[in-house]
Formats: C-alpha cells, sequence, structure tokens
C-alpha cells in the first residue's frame, strides 16, 4: 500500500505530465486544425497529448532512460515549448486573432435525441464500470493481462528499455507485438511504483470511444444516434474482458474511432450535404488534418496487428481520394504521421529480427529473415478458412456468435454491415466512403487473423474471444449507419426525430459552461477523484492477488505466495507471469528459454540445457510448472527435477506447481 506522500507525489507526477502534454497539444491543436470546436477539438487535443506521451517514452525508452525524472524532463519542456512557441502562452495562436468559424457548422441537434443518446452512453459506461469494480479486489486476472500485456509494461518500468525485446512464454512470437498501449501502464507504473491505475485505464478508452462516436456522427447532425450505436456495440459480451484488464482491443478501437472522427470533422461544409455537385471540389481533407488522422491511424496500428490494415486502408484512401496534384503529398504526409505513431514497434522488429513482421517468413517468392521455430499456443485458424464448414457454424460459430454479441446478433451484424455498405454508395463523399472502406478492413482483419478461430482442426474454441478483433468494425458500421446518406435522408432530415431541433451552435451555449465555471468543475472532479483515489488504491493493494483462483492451483498458490516476495529474480515456466512480479513489481521475472537466431526463443529440453540457463540468470526461485493440470502427465513437470539439487529448497509444492529457492550454483554434469 502505498501511504499519503507517496500517493500524492504519484498524482502530482501524473498531473505535470498530462498538464504539459495538454497545454503543447491544444497550442498544437489550434495551429492544425483551428476551425474545429467542442467535441472534436477535444477528441484531436487527446491524441495530441496521448502522441506526446507515447513518443517521449520511446525517446528516452530507445536508450534505456525510460524512468520518471527522464520522462518528465522530456515531456514537460516539450509541452511547455509548444505552448510557448506555437500557441503564443495564454494568447490565441499567431494568425488567429478571431475565434474560428467552424468548417462545417453542423446540422441541428435535438434536445430529445441527445438525452437518448447520452443516457444510452451512461448505461454503457456505468455497465462497464461495474465490471472494472471487482478487479480492483483480485486484479488483472484475464489470460492476456498476465501473459503479455502486464509482463510488458512491468519490464518497461523495471528497465527503462522500450526497445530490447522482453521474451516470455515462447508462443506467438508474442516478444514482437506492438506496445502502445503497455506504454500507458508503465507510465502509471513509474509515478506511483505500482500498477493503481492498470485496471482503470480502460475505462478511459472506452470514454474516449464514445467521445469518438459522438463525432463521427456530429457533422451530420446525427451525433446522439452514432453515440447510442456506437455504446451499444461498445457494450457486447466479447468486449467486457477489457474492463479491468490490460487489454489492448479497446486501446486501438479508440485511435482508429478517433482517425476517422478527425477525417470527417475535416471536411468542408459543402460536403456534408447530400448535393453530390460539390465532391469534385471538395475530395478530400487539407494536408494538417492528414497530418493528426495519420498519425492517429499509426497509434492504433502500434497498438495491436490486427489495426494496421484498417489503419493502411484509411492513410492510404485519403491520399486517393485527394486532388490529383497532391495524391502523392498526402500519401507521404499521411504516412510519415502514421510512422510517427506507431512505426518505433516495427523498426524495433526490423532491427532485432531483419524482418519488420517476424510472424512472416515471405512475402510470394520473396524469403524475409524470421525465427525458425513454430508459433505455439493454440493451433491457429482463421474465420475465412471455415467460412464454408457447416458443422463449425452449427457447432461453434453460431453459439459464439449468440454468447459473444448478444441473442440479438444478426440484427447488430445486418446494421453495422449496412452501416459501411450504404457510406460507401451513391450521395456519400470521397471521405465517408473511405472510412467505410476502413471499416471493412477492419472486418477483412478479423476474417484473415489466424487466432480468429484458434484451436484443433474443426475446433474452434478461440472463436468467441476472437469476436472482440470484428467489435471495430461493428462499432464502426453502427456508428456510421446514421450519417450514411439514405439513412439521414429517410429518417432525419424529412422527418427530424425527437420534436424541435435547434441548432447545435445555441445548444452548447447553453448547456456549456464558461471557462471559469468548467475549471471550477473540473478542479472539483479531479479533487474529488483523488480523495476517492487513495482509500481506492489499498485496498486495490491490499487484495491484489491475495487469494487468487483464474489459473491452475498450484500457480495460484505460487501467485499469492510471489505477491509478499521483492527485489527476486524469478525464473519461470509459466505462460502467466504478471503476479510473480510482486506487490511492489520489483522482482525480475523471466521465462526460462534459449534465444535464437533473428529473435527467436525457445524452451529448453535437456537438464544442461535447463541448469546452464539457471546458473546464467543468477536466479533466487524457480517456479517449475504446467500452466494446467493434465490427468495424462506427471503432477509436475521434468523442469522441476531437474532443478532439485543439494542446497535447493522446495519453498511450495502443489501440483503442477513447484516453487524452489536457489542458493548457490546448479551442477549440469549431475543431472
Amino acid at each position: 500500500m502505498l501511504d499519503l506522500p507517496r500517493y500524492l507525489l504519484g498524482v502530482a507526477e501524473v498531473a505535470i505530465l498530462i498538464g504539459s502534454a495538454t497545454l503543447g497539444a491544444s497550442a498544437l491543436r489550434a495551429r492544425l486544425l483551428p476551425d474545429f470546436q467542442g467535441a472534436p477539438a477535444h477528441l484531436a487535443t487527446a491524441v495530441l497529448v496521448l502522441a506526446l506521451l507515447i513518443l517521449s517514452a520511446e525517446v528516452v525508452g530507445a536508450f534505456g532512460l525510460f524512468e520518471p525524472l527522464p520522462y518528465l524532463g522530456l515531456v514537460t519542456p516539450i509541452g511547455l515549448g509548444i505552448w510557448l512557441g506555437v500557441g503564443g502562452g495564454w494568447g490565441r495562436p499567431p494568425g488567429h486573432p478571431h475565434p474560428p468559424l467552424h468548417a462545417s457548422d453542423p446540422p441541428s441537434v435535438g434536445y430529445p435525441a441527445m438525452a437518448i443518446g447520452l443516457a444510452i452512453a451512461a448505461v454503457a459506461v456505468v455497465a462497464f464500470g461495474l465490471d472494472v469494480k471487482p478487479k480492483l479486489s483480485t486484479g488483472m486476472t484475464g489470460f492476456d493481462s498476465t501473459w503479455y500485456h502486464g509482463p510488458f509494461a512491468a519490464g518497461f518500468f523495471q528497465s527503462g528499455d522500450t526497445w530490447e525485446l522482453h521474451f516470455i512464454a515462447p508462443q506467438f512470437l508474442a516478444w514482437f507485438y506492438p506496445a502502445n498501449s503497455e506504454v500507458f501502464h508503465a507510465v502509471g507504473m513509474l509515478a506511483f511504483d505500482r500498477d493503481v491505475l492498470s485496471p482503470l485505464l480502460n475505462l478511459g478508452w472506452f470514454a474516449g470511444c464514445l467521445v469518438a462516436c459522438w463525432c463521427i456522427g456530429r457533422p451530420y447532425g446525427v451525433a446522439p444516434w452514432s453515440l447510442a450505436l456506437g455504446a451499444i456495440a461498445l457494450s457486447v459480451p466479447a468486449f467486457a474482458d477489457q474492463a479491468g484488464e490490460a487489454r489492448n482491443d479497446i486501446v486501438g478501437t479508440f485511435f482508429l474511432l478517433a482517425a476517422i472522427a478527425i477525417a470527417l470533422n475535416a471536411l468542408p461544409a459543402a460536403t456534408q450535404d447530400r448535393s453530390v455537385r460539390v465532391y469534385a471540389r471538395y475530395a478530400g481533407i487539407n494536408a494538417n488534418s492528414l497530418l493528426v488522422v495519420g498519425l492517429a491511424a499509426g497509434l492504433a496500428a502500434g497498438t495491436k496487428l490486427n489495426f494496421l490494415l484498417p489503419a493502411a486502408a484509411l492513410v492510404v484512401g485519403l491520399a486517393l481520394v485527394a486532388p490529383a496534384g497532391a495524391r502523392w503529398r498526402s500519401l507521404l504526409l499521411g504516412g510519415l504521421a502514421a510512422l510517427a505513431g506507431g512505426g518505433y514497434w516495427y523498426l524495433r522488429n526490423l532491427l532485432h529480427s531483419g524482418n519488420p513482421l517476424p510472424w512472416f517468413d515471405g512475402v510470394g517468392p520473396i524469403s524475409l529473415p524470421a525465427p525458425d521455430q513454430p508459433l505455439g499456443g493454440r493451433e491457429g485458424h482463421s474465420v475465412l478458412a471455415y467460412l464454408f464448414d457447416g458443422r463449425v457454424w452449427s457447432d461453434w460459430f453460431l453459439p459464439g456468435l449468440h454468447d459473444g454479441l448478444w441473442v440479438f446478433w444478426p440484427l447488430l451484424l445486418a446494421l453495422a454491415v449496412g452501416g459501411l455498405v450504404l457510406c460507401l454508395g451513391r450521395g456519400a463523399s470521397p471521405v465517408l466512403r473511405v472510412v467505410a472502406a476502413a471499416g471493412l478492413a477492419a472486418a477483412l482483419a478479423w476474417l484473415l487473423a489466424p487466432t480468429s478461430a484458434s484451436g484443433p482442426d474443426g475446433m474452434p474454441r478461440g472463436f468467441e474471444s476472437g469476436l472482440r478483433y470484428l467489435v471495430p468494425a461493428l462499432v464502426l458500421g453502427l456508428a456510421l449507419l446514421p450519417a450514411a446518406p439514405r439513412v439521414r435522408a429517410r429518417l432525419f432530415d424529412e422527418r427530424p426525430v425527437g420534436g424541435p431541433m435547434a441548432p447545435e451552435g445555441s445548444a452548447r451555449r447553453s448547456l456549456r459552461p464558461g471557462a471559469p465555471a468548467a475549471l471550477a468543475i473540473a478542479g472539483t472532479v479531479s479533487v474529488l477523484a483523488i480523495a476517492i483515489g487513495y482509500p481506492v488504491q489499498r485496498h486495490y493493494l491490499k487484495s491484489r492477488y491475495a487469494d487468487p483462483s483464474f489459473a491452475a492451483p498450484g500457480l495460484n498458490a505460487a501467485f499469492a505466495w510471489s505477491r509478499d516476495i521483492s527485489d527476486s529474480r524469478i525464473a519461470t515456466t509459466s505462460t502467466r507471469q504478471y503476479p510473480l512480479f510482486g506487490t511492489d513489481l520489483s522482482n525480475q521475472v523471466q521465462f526460462v528459454g534459449i534465444e535464437r537466431p533473428h529473435g527467436g526463443f525457445t524452451a529448453p529440453t535437456a537438464c544442461r540445457q535447463w541448469r546452464r540457463l539457471l546458473n546464467a540468470g543468477d536466479y533466487d526461485y524457480v517456479i517449475a510448472t504446467r500452466d494446467r493440470l493434465e490427468p495424462s502427465k506427471p503432477p509436475y513437470p521434468p523442469t522441476a527435477r531437474w532443478t532439485e539439487a543439494p542446497g535447493v529448497k522446495a519453498v511450495l509444492r502443489t501440483p503442477p506447481t513447484v516453487v524452489l529457492r536457489l542458493k548457490g550454483r546448479l551442477d549440469p554434469s549431475a543431472c
């Protein structure tokens, strides 16, 4: 548990980081997107804030300096420097002496419609928050959180290094995964020396997704309906495992939605009209907007692999619809911004393995360097491979869709596909068509993903869990549905929904407080959050992994044992590793393995090999275990027997796990 001074020190560090980044990002947003106001302006500012935090972490982390003082020492002067240099301090940015008029004054929004949309969104936030609450009493227990999200974040925090590969259990070459999301968890760890923020972060990302959905519908006067439909899609059971966990699907979804929302709000006013006569003149968005859109798309691709395809579709598509003489320039601007947002991890992979995507060892006839080892883990299969297999549909896909997307999944899918297809049709602006194509690309990424239907041949046990890869396309399709020209013409423009309409500007004037009142409200909310956060973090750290029940019995016992261990080097054979870092995250945990060419990493297969690796690692403890009880195998893995020697003491022995304390070097020749 953190005492009050240490807790307040962490709060101060977070406040300085976010405050200085926000000052710089606000000034930069005002310079790049001066016509943005309201929610789109705040969304674009948030993207720039997050980009500044990530890029700064990558810069210092590339030199092993991702630590509190160097990180603060980079973010703070950059943020303040941008604020002073670009924004002129508290004054308006040079060149904008008057408040800008929005290029696309949004159509009117009725108060009843707004109330309905906000109510549905509020219910979604409360439901997500209720799923977060149990994690504050148990710690993060999801498989992926304990397998790689948590260990990556803790590894960044401990080592200060974001460049070297952090080898974990040899499954799916996971150490090559992009890690934008894990950086944010590591930032919280730097501030508090604990992971007290980690179970709460996805609640913030969830709220950000809702804001982006609102902004997607805003230029067309359908923001409440885009918000409501997006909130429903974000609340499907397949996405419930994001709550209170370090899963990054919701993070990538936010960045993709934000990129699309910014692109749509950057359109000139004429292109929001149903008339197609103006499209040839206003085909694309301006260069400044392309930079922000490309940055957000790159941040999505730098979060999770399945966002690579929709991010590329968005960047390339916006370049294609630019005026003929500006297409290459648009591609260059958007592409460079996307590389800034997510290219760090793929460059790291390239220099470590010779291949930015080491999962692929060739493109057509061209061979590429890649680790020469099986992917491991659950057997990979894509949904596309089973698309015409009736037995798989009846036994796995239909039940999975029912459980993962609710009983009315056919309606959800039909509406989402309808939203994307209608936005590709007649009357849609070129940019609207591009964002719809990006949504279809997200769906295609799910169809092709080798883990979307993982499991033994003909038994895709991972299908239901893999539906989370489809959710970004589902959210985007539903959020775009009210904005589709034919839908607007039939339901909104000709028959206004929700009673008399008032211009959004007047609604904003009547509902939004002035600057002093807004600051007072924000200050009050911040003070309350800080005050509530202190007892919450004490409860969390006291309960975190105190009585785990989410793994095999022996592993649960090892996790409970390790919470009070600190400053120790722990070797393990467990795929789940995160609880072993201890409550204060000071244990250095390493899966015992052999580094191979091109960034490969495999488990040892012989006793002598195992003992040499233990000696090289200078470990204090060994946790020899299987991931689960397997009745057909002995109760403990061979590594437990390989470790036993004079001077080695068994601390815990519960199938399938043995925890052993090492007091010296092991003799490989004694195997």
